[in-house]
């Protein structure tokens, strides 16, 4: 069998009729239509009020982050398990990164953890859902509430998933998606804000397009160009047609996978529900025992050569050399972020992995524990 990818998107819907139709109308920058329909489509799948489409999910965290007027002084408390963009853009506002350590079972914060480090100068908490399965969102809000904190959530993993029957995405003061080739929905590129808040919504939309003001080219305040282009919408309206197709098609996939993994020595499978929410393997992840005698990486690589592709977890937002040549988390340690982004990795498994490539990629990694 040919190498088997980590991911392989799906485009085989409505994507490149919507595409000619672009260029055919001549509309192809952030001016057509496809970006009110992508937008409007998923508003009413979150069931926001507003939906604000830009060009990519790190661009919806700056712009969330900015929206919010967080700023120096202000403490954000996110998982130390997560991707740099969460970090990035509180940093790039000139707030504090504060972080959290994450349950070794779900992969994402906990209550307890988040609760640990609320501080007088904490102004919000960035809940992120990891690999499938939601953030304890019901605990994180009623935390928010209770010591008068905003909530942005980075659902960029959970397009389509809910929390206690609620969809993600529409959870968050302001919610943020990513549109990523192997995110549930793609625009290539793209991200989008969420919210219910008319204030903040108009604040996002003038974030992404230079802040613009009543009279063109004045302006009060420093936005970006964090526009979508008419392209990407069209694609990304094309997969949103699709999404529930593309949820039961990943958790077949999940389904399949622990399946064919049951039993296997030397490693934990994830979780197949919580008491929110059944899984839906955004990626299928595994994390190696202890007593295996070799880490991720070698995994990884081993796998590779077997013709499998495969990513690692996260590695730790305090073990980050950017951000500890910053001043941030010296003499921190989060021993399970740590211990997952050095014991995990995640196994071929985007919308166009088939059916036999899972069987191929399990019955390796199998191999690989059998005989290690």
């Amino acid at each position: 069998m040919d190498f088997i990818p980590v991911n392989e998107p799906r485009l085989d819907g409505n994507e490149e009729r919507y595409l000619v139709e672009c260029v055919r109308s001549g509309w192809i920058s952030s001016e057509g239509p496809f970006v009110a329909r992508l937008e409007e489509g998923l508003a009413r799948r979150m069931g926001r009020r507003h939906a604000v489409a830009v060009c990519n999910g790190s661009a919806a965290l700056d712009a969330a982050v900015a929206a919010l007027r967080l700023g120096p002084g202000d403490e954000v408390i996110l998982p130390a398990h997560t991707i740099i963009s969460c970090a990035a853009a509180i940093v790039r506002a000139g707030a504090t990164p504060v972080l959290a350590d994450c349950d070794p079972d779900t992969w994402n914060v906990t209550v307890e953890a988040v609760a640990a480090r609320i501080t007088p100068r904490t102004r919000a908490i960035m809940a992120v859902h990891i690999f499938g399965l939601p953030s304890p969102m019901q605990g994180l809000l009623a935390l928010a509430e209770r010591h008068g904190l905003v909530v942005i959530e980075d659902a960029a993993q959970a397009i389509g998933q809910t929390c206690n029957g609620r969809p993600c995405g529409g959870l968050g003061d302001l919610s943020c998606l990513s549109f990523y080739p192997n995110k549930h929905v793609t625009t290539g590129e793209g991200g989008m804000l969420l919210t219910d808040d008319d204030g903040l919504a108009e604040r996002c939309r003038s974030l992404r397009n230079l802040c613009f003001q009543k009279r063109r080219f004045v302006h009060e305040e420093l936005g970006w160009n964090f526009r979508m282009s008419n392209l990407q919408a069209a694609v990304g309206v094309a997969q949103l047609e699709r999404l529930d197709a593309a949820l039961v098609r990943k958790r077949e996939m999940g389904a399949l996978y622990r399946r064919l993994l049951a039993g296997a020595p030397g490693i934990q499978l994830p979780l197949a529900r919580t008491a929110d929410a059944e899984n839906v393997y955004w990626v299928f992840g595994v994390v190696l025992d202890d007593a295996v005698p070799f880490d991720a990486e070698e995994a990884m690589a081993r796998l590779g050569k077997a013709g499998v592709g495969t990513r690692p977890f996260f590695w730790p937002l305090h073990e980050q050399p950017v951000l500890r040549r910053l001043g941030l988390f010296a003499g921190e340690r989060h021993p399970v972020s740590e211990r997952i982004a050095r014991r995990g990795f995640y196994l071929p498994g985007g919308l166009g992995t088939t059916d036999a490539q899972i069987e191929a990629a399990a019955a390796q990694l199998r191999h690989l524990l059998e005989t290690a």
